[in-house]
């Protein structure tokens, strides 16, 4: 089973050929940002993924999601992908990309 440590580094080769991308500590993990807005984050050995509030009941119908809860408060808006959802490197630059696609349409902060 894969750490955050390496979760990161997969998710750097990845989301660093993007334009406009920042990596920040946040949620206990390392969160990447794209003009200031959270794409996606480690999250224990999961993966955090923001994605848009009309898609999130479908978002977790997937299969390997479900909910991002902080003190008891369910956040919608972000979805937590378990461990095995994102083992496939196929899988996780899928997750990559949608968390990435919908902070992108968000304007810049």
């Amino acid at each position: 089973m894969a750490d955050s440590n390496e979760i990161g580094e997969r998710i750097r080769e990845v989301i660093l050929e993007r334009d406009g991308v920042t990596e920040k500590k946040m949620f206990g993990g390392i969160a990447w940002m794209i003009e200031g807005n959270m794409a996606v984050a480690t999250f224990g050995e999961g993966l955090l993924v923001r994605v848009a509030k009309d898609e999130y009941e479908a978002t977790l119908a997937e299969p390997n999601v479900g909910p991002m809860e902080m003190s008891g408060r369910l956040m919608r808006g972000f979805v937590v992908v378990d461990p095995v959802g994102i083992e496939d490197d196929e899988d996780l630059i899928e997750w990559i990309e949608a968390g990435a696609a919908y902070a992108s349409s968000l304007p810049p902060k």
